[in-house]
């Protein structure tokens, strides 16, 4: 690399630490303060990993800059002017993965931006949802955690009457509130599920279907949860249902969900075994 291409590319780098570095603040920031995000921490540095898994392929694909990432570009500038003007944090978290695939189109071309379209991709999973679609999504899911959870305590022959997200028990009542919907655990699952798939299987097939069971397994567990918060206030008061237990619980059945993704796996693995399994990861896997 030429000293003219190392100046160059710092100086875009300074300027897109210059665009981005409040907008990054903030975004790190919620990371911290959001135990729905809090995820996010991962996800960029495996997405540095997976970029630097395919280093190979991309020192040896040839360079066919493309003038639309210059279009790319300004288009993701100008998403972020609206998202700063208009105070929308999406839009301006949205810019940055925007300005990085323009920047790799623009200065590589098409061949790299396919290398790199994963690592990019999974960049997203870093940003908060808008609100508007994030309640869209807990809403059902609170419902959906609520009755499950009543099935559950049914079954244990625990009285119960659901009203919506509320749960009548014969000593308290029980109200399925939006930290609770499973919606926590459904993104951060969906993380850790594409990461273990990525990692365990070069199978596009495999790794499809365990990123999707990610999205009935937190589904299940968290109704499951819900079931037994109900049956350990019904059997002992309403404090089983608060404080300690409750957040241990959370973590018990977040723990569990991972482990039915590792069961099932397994269980592909044995009906259908990755031919690649036994061998050393080529280079060219970094294109799939």
């Amino acid at each position: 690399m030429t000293t003219r291409t190392l100046g160059a590319a710092a100086l875009a780098a300074a300027t897109f630490v210059a665009l981005f570095f409040d907008v990054g603040r903030k975004l790190v920031a919620d990371w911290a303060t959001d135990d729905n995000y809090s995820h996010g921490f991962l996800v960029v540095p495996v997405a540095i990993f997976l970029a630097w898994e395919r280093r190979e392929a991309l020192a040896a694909a040839a360079r066919r800059p493309s003038v639309l990432g210059l279009v790319v570009v300004l288009g993701s500038l100008a998403v972020l002017a609206a998202g700063t003007l208009g105070a929308e944090l999406f839009l301006t978290r949205i810019a940055i993965v925007g300005v990085l695939v323009g920047v790799v189109l623009f200065a590589l071309g098409w061949h790299h931006l396919r290398l790199l379209a994963f690592p990019l991709a999974f960049l997203l999973l870093m940003i908060p949802l808008p609100a508007i679609l994030f309640n869209q999504i807990a809403l059902p899911l609170q419902l959906l955690a609520s009755q499950v959870g009543e099935e559950g305590l049914r079954a244990f022959g625990v009285p119960v009457l659901r009203e919506g997200n509320v749960m009548v028990l014969a000593s308290t009542t029980l109200e399925v509130a939006e930290a609770c919907s499973g919606i926590r655990s459904l993104i951060s699952l969906l993380t850790l599920g594409i990461v273990y798939g990525y990692f365990m299987d070069s199978r596009s097939w495999v790794r499809w279907v365990l990123a999707l069971s990610t999205v009935p397994i937190a589904v299940v567990t968290n109704g499951l949860r819900v079931a037994g918060t109900g049956i350990a206030a019904h059997h002992y008061g309403p404090e089983a249902a608060e404080g300690f237990l409750h957040t241990f619980s959370g973590w018990l059945v977040f723990v569990s969900a991972l482990a039915l993704l590792f069961v099932l796996r397994e269980v592909m693995a044995r009906v259908s075994p990755d031919p690649d399994l036994a061998a050393p990861l080529p280079a060219s896997r970094a294109a799939s």
